[in-house]
This record gives C-alpha cells, structure tokens and sequence, in this order.
C-alpha cells in the first residue's frame, strides 16, 4: 500500500500538469484571434500653445477619443492597457512620442467608447520645434492576457498640424480630424 504522502504528491502532481496543459490551451488559442480594432480621434480644440520660461513649447488639446477594441478581447483577456500619443519629427531626433492619454480596459463591454478629454499628460517639446509642426496620433494597446504571452500593437492616425504661432490660454478652435480602421 501507498502512504497518505505519496497518494497526497500523485494527486497533486497530476492537478499540477492538468492546469499547465490548460494554461497552454489557453494561450495558443489566442493565436487564432484576429483583432480588427477600430479609432477616430478629434483635436476639438487648441487650449495652450505656448513658449514656456526654460525654452520649450508646450500644447494643452482637447481631444475627442472613439474606439472600438472589443475584437482585441477572448476568454483569454484580462485587461487591455490603451494610450494616445503623438508622434513626430524633428531635426534633432527622428522619434519623438509623447503620451497624451491611457486607459485600463477591464473588460469587453468597457472596449468601446467616445470620450472628449484633455490631455492628461503634458505635451511638451524639448525647443521650439512644434510651431507648425505635422504629427501623428497613434493610439496603443496591450493586451494582457490571463495566461500566456503579452501581446501590443497599435493604429496610427496621420494628418495632424499645430498652429504656426503660440496661442495664449483662450481656447481657439483648431479642428483637425483622423479616422482609422
């Protein structure tokens, strides 16, 4: 006869390599997900555009964000982290990203949304390289899986331009528009 502790070691052992087998189901059939996500967003509106004391410009936009990222979910799906960043060039540096906004998508019902928001993060230019300036919006995402590998991705939005002079803090209606899918 077995004792009570070898008993006690198969039966865990067993236990043990039943979740590995499907954590490891889990994670490769996220494999076979195709996303499709889908975003627009808006710059409402120019708040701040402006020189600051040290040398550099700094913008304050408001923003309008609609996404739909229910395709990046599975029954795999944890969460979705998301950010909004600007992307441009300039003589010193040929990337520049600046995060303008982020968001935890907790679940599948949450992934679509419309918000209108400000910056939430500082947009600012070591210079005075933004007047004029044209950048992209690249709307990023990671998503976290329960098990397995994490994976990220992103959807840039082209055609943005920033005024060519600096604006003081009085709103100015500055539209500009970018639609991806």
């Amino acid at each position: 006869m077995h004792s009570f502790g070898y008993r006690a070691n198969a039966l865990l052992t067993f236990s043990l390599t039943v979740l590995a087998l499907m954590c490891a189901m889990a994670s490769i059939t996220d494999n076979f997900n195709s996303p499709s996500p889908t975003a627009t967003v808006q710059i409402l509106n120019v708040n701040r555009f402006q020189k600051k004391a040290s040398g550099d410009d700094e913008v304050a936009i408001t923003l309008d964000i609609s996404a739909d990222l229910q395709s990046l979910f599975t029954w795999n799906t944890k969460q979705v982290f998301v950010f909004l960043a600007a992307e441009y060039r300039t003589p010193k540096n040929s990337v520049n990203q600046v995060s303008l906004w982020d968001a935890i998508v907790p679940t599948k019902e949450d992934a679509k949304f419309s918000i209108k928001t400000k910056n939430k993060y500082r947009f600012i230019d070591q210079g005075s390289n933004l007047r004029g300036r044209d950048f992209n919006l690249t709307l990023h995402w990671h998503v976290m899986p329960k098990t397995g590998k994490m994976s990220a991705d992103k959807l840039v939005l082209p055609g943005f331009r920033l005024p060519e002079s600096y604006r003081s803090r009085r709103p100015a209606k500055h539209p500009a528009k970018a639609i991806a899918t």
